[in-house]
């Protein structure tokens, strides 16, 4: 139960800043069809989250300015009501790989939220990458893209669970000498594509002996996942994967989920439209979702040591800047950089927008 706890709390600091301010994530079931994740009018909720607990019940908050009442519906039948602002408990729901929650206005479009982590015996930062409100108003949906760690650890019952959630291909970001040491588990039928995002980096491979050099090698390496061969590559492979087959969905990992990936679902997020606040939550929450994993680390070695290594293990705002600061020193724009680095023109943003957006 200590991993459902942590992601709990992570949930709830993520939608604590969401909600504070910033934007705030939605969801909806891949397996549903498009009309399900959300209508094509006008999405009046400014904010919306759904928040699982250890006790089995969810905590369901959103914000929707000029709306008098909102119906929450959850397996076919309305579980709790409110006005323009609310925050509901709702129990006694059946168990399920996801629940999934229909936010529905009085007028405009509704959406499908549910929980963001998949909670999972074998992964600690398996996580949606979608669910956020965009600058203009729309929501990136969610059951469509997934971000995590290393996948070597999943069990049986966590491998039925992402086939019932319709994971079918796999982008796996690690380097060569990761992959073998820890080969992914995939389920059946899912496909496995190596995007190598570091193959041939020099950003690695010394380890630094202070704190100072461990925060500049993960700025560097930031910078890298931009402008690195490899990872131009790399990233150009995932993002032309998720924009070919939407019928099903995709998952991108690396060992941590923090940094290859945090970068590409920063890039995906950037590229939909989502304000940089918001890209930079969903980043940062790594932190909470890997709070537990990180402090075992920390304290298996001597203080001197742990102190070296904690820059590694964590996620900051100046490395995530870095990547986008490469971005305006390298492309000049993230237009640019999508088409120089990502392989996307203008025809390829629409689509990924048509495909990913409801609202």
């Amino acid at each position: 139960m200590k991993q459902l706890t942590r992601a709990t709390a992570s949930s709830c600091a993520l939608a604590a800043a969401l909600l504070a301010g910033l934007t705030a994530p939605t969801a909806s079931a891949h397996a549903s069809p498009a009309a399900a994740q959300g209508s094509n009018a006008r999405i009046p909720f400014t904010a919306a989250t759904v928040t699982a607990s250890d006790d089995g019940s969810y905590t369901v908050q959103w914000k929707a300015p000029g709306v008098r009442r909102v119906a929450i519906r959850a397996n076919g039948r309305t579980v709790a009501t409110g006005g323009s602002t609310g925050r509901v408990a709702v129990r006694g729901l059946p168990a399920a790989d996801r629940q999934w929650f229909d936010l529905v206005p009085e007028h405009g479009g509704s959406l499908r939220l549910a929980d963001r982590l998949i909670a999972l015996q074998g992964a600690v930062n398996f996580r949606d990458a979608g669910g956020y409100r965009t600058s203009d108003g729309h929501w990136v949906k969610m059951g469509e893209v997934y971000r995590s760690d290393s996948l070597d650890g999943l069990t049986t019952a966590d491998l039925a669970k992402l086939r019932r959630l319709s994971v079918r291909t796999v982008f796996d970001l690690r380097m060569e000498s990761e992959r073998a040491a820890a080969p992914d588990r995939v389920p059946t039928g899912a496909q496995h594509v190596v995007a190598d995002v570091l193959a041939g980096s020099p950003t690695f491979t010394t380890m630094p002996t202070t704190p100072d050099e461990g925060v500049a090698m993960m700025v560097e390496g930031e910078k890298f996942m931009v402008s690195g061969d490899t990872a131009k590559r790399a990233y150009r492979t995932v993002f032309g994967g998720i924009t070919d087959d939407r019928s099903r969905a995709v998952v991108f990992h690396c060992t941590a989920g923090k940094d290859r990936t945090g970068w590409a679902n920063a890039a995906l997020l950037t590229a939909l439209g989502v304000p940089r606040t918001t890209v930079m939550a969903d980043y940062l929450a790594s932190n909470d979702y890997r709070a537990e994993a990180n402090a075992a680390a920390l304290a298996s070695m001597p203080a001197a040591q742990a102190a070296v290594y904690k820059p590694l293990l964590d996620v900051r705002p100046e490395y995530l800047n870095s990547g986008f600061t490469e971005v305006g020193k390298k492309f000049g724009s993230f237009t640019t950089y999508e088409k120089r680095a990502l392989g996307l023109d203008a025809g390829d943003i629409r689509e990924l927008k048509r495909d990913l957006l409801v609202g």
